[in-house]
Formats: structure tokens, sequence, C-alpha cells
């Protein structure tokens, strides 16, 4: 007789500090490529929007990073609701994600700065996928 449960497996406090730290890690992360491209190396880290250009400061990068960051660990914990085996479908979507955000950085008014902001896009998507995929649950 199999007692197997059906209920869905809830993030334990361990999956939830690991979430935490893999979402700060993505965040110092970029910070951390940002600070060497820009304060270090002296890259210009300016991109086109319109006809105006506006250079990409670490306020922008720490929200933009923290904002993708947390919004991938919700959409983990809405595809543990309602998925069996939600692993696979959340590192679909953010390797998806991922890829489409490398359009943004096509607005660079560089080579340089479009090197960078390339960077900084992957840094991101690895580390949320390397610290998130690993954390997501199962319903058995």
């Amino acid at each position: 007789m199999s007692t197997q449960n059906t209920r869905p497996r809830r993030a334990t406090g361990g999956t939830a500090v690991r979430r935490g730290v893999t979402v700060v890690a993505a965040t110092a992360a970029a910070l951390a490529v940002w600070g060497l491209a820009v304060v270090v190396a002296g890259v210009d880290l300016s991109v086109r929007t319109g006809a105006t250009v506006q250079q990409v400061g670490a306020g922008a990068v720490a929200v933009a990073s923290l904002a993708a960051a947390l919004a991938a660990w919700a959409l983990l914990a809405l595809l543990e609701r309602f998925l069996r085996r939600p692993r696979r479908v959340w590192t679909g979507i953010a390797v998806a994600v991922g890829a489409v955000s490398l359009l943004g950085p096509l607005g660079a008014v560089n080579t340089a700065a479009l090197v960078v902001l390339v960077a900084l896009h992957l840094v991101v998507a690895v580390v949320l996928v390397a610290g998130l995929a690993p954390s997501a649950g199962t319903r058995g």
C-alpha cells in the first residue's frame, strides 16, 4: 500500500534562506561587475533610449537585478504550488527570460558598454538559475 504524500512541498526555512542568499548574491554579483567595469576599468556605461542617452549607475543595476531576482523567486514559488515538478518549467522560463533580456544591451552606445551590459545580464541569470533551480520543491 502506497503512502504517497500528495500535498505540495512547502519551502522550508533552509529553502527560504538559500533563496534569500541567491537574491543577494545575484545583486552583489551584478554590482561587482558594474564596479569592475565602471569604477576600475573606466567604461562609459551608457545606453540610448530613444533620442536620449542615459548613464547606467550602480542604483539602476542594484534595483534591476534585485527586481529580477525577486520575480524569479516569486515565479518559482507560484510554480511549486501548481506543478508537480516545477524545476524544469522554471528553468526553461528563466533561460528564455535571460535570453530575451539580452536584447536590452543592444542600446549600448559603444562596444565596451555592450560587453559590460551583456555580462551584467548573464551574471544575474547564471546566479539565479544556479541558486534557485536546485531549491525547487516537488509535489509527490
